[in-house]
């Protein structure tokens, strides 16, 4: 069994295809906002609060978590959401740029019945985020048909 930084339990059976752990203090891949996103993120570990989210893919499930710590040590919110094949309408990926051409930064989303998700892949490029689509397709279309 493999030990995820996000702190998911595989099944038996079930193996690791990705685990995204989405950028959340940086708003863009721009330096300076990234920057600024490690400022945020230092301020609020002196502070004693800490935050991060990541989308499980694997061969039989998606699955979204979001972990919040605060004053150091106390886990104060836990969100595991399984996203049900059916409900995914769309999955794809964006690229966007700062800085006229310069520093590109690729999006992954995907868009349910319910919500609609768009994590930042950081240091990506073209091919990584196609993969990320793919496997995120894989998983989706696997658990449709019976198939995991």
């Amino acid at each position: 069994m493999a030990d995820l930084k996000s702190g998911l339990i595989l099944d038996n059976g079930e193996t690791l295809v990705m685990e995204i752990e989405a950028e959340l203090w940086a708003t863009s891949s721009n330096p300076i906002a990234m920057f600024i996103g490690k400022i945020r993120k230092f301020i609020a570990k002196l502070f004693g609060y800490k935050k991060k989210g990541f989308v499980v893919i694997t061969n039989k499930r998606v699955v979204e978590v979001s972990n919040e710590i605060s004053c150091y040590c106390f886990n104060v919110g836990r969100h595991v959401t399984y996203l049900l094949p059916n409900s995914v309408k769309e999955v794809g990926y964006a690229k966007t740029t700062t800085c006229g051409c310069f520093c590109p930064a690729y999006y992954f989303y995907y868009e349910a019945f319910t919500q609609k998700r768009m994590v930042m892949l950081p240091g990506a490029d073209e091919i990584t985020a196609q993969k990320t689509v793919d496997a995120f397709y894989k998983a989706i279309a696997a658990a449709q048909t019976g198939n995991a």
